[in-house]
């Protein structure tokens, strides 16, 4: 597996929020590091009348360039806040990359408290 580290700028912005705490996000980001380009994805979130709990999932669409090579890939983020202890799993969806990002397999890890910094751990299969 390849490592790709950097940071990344995000802004979400409210698209509807529902009397029963769930509510949906678009999101956009720029990567900076080993991994240029943008995502763009839609979240649901939800917070629960217990301080420091908290659950989201988002579907994010990168587009950009990793080890030198271009095309789109998706993620599947899956966050959940126990009483303030966090737990995250990023994924590439499988069969999601695109041109000579096709193939493209890994997992994410993401430090929201240093400035959004990322680790993609990926594999991409070797050119003909």
């Amino acid at each position: 597996m390849s490592e790709a580290t950097g940071h990344f700028d995000v802004q979400i912005k409210p698209e509807t929020t529902s009397g029963d705490g769930i509510g949906r996000f678009s999101v956009s980001k720029t990567f900076r590091g080993d991994l240029q380009g943008t995502g763009t994805g839609e979240m649901l979130a939800a917070r629960t009348p217990t301080p420091g709990s908290a659950g989201y999932v988002l579907i994010e669409h990168v587009v950009g360039t990793l080890d030198g090579k271009s095309g789109s890939f998706m993620l599947q983020h899956w966050g959940i806040m126990d009483h303030g202890k966090p737990e995250l799993r990023v994924v590439v969806i499988p069969g999601s990359g695109t041109a000579g990002l096709a193939g493209i397999t890994g997992q994410m890890s993401i430090d929201a408290a240093d400035n959004h910094a990322y680790v993609l751990h990926y594999s991409l299969p070797n050119a003909p």
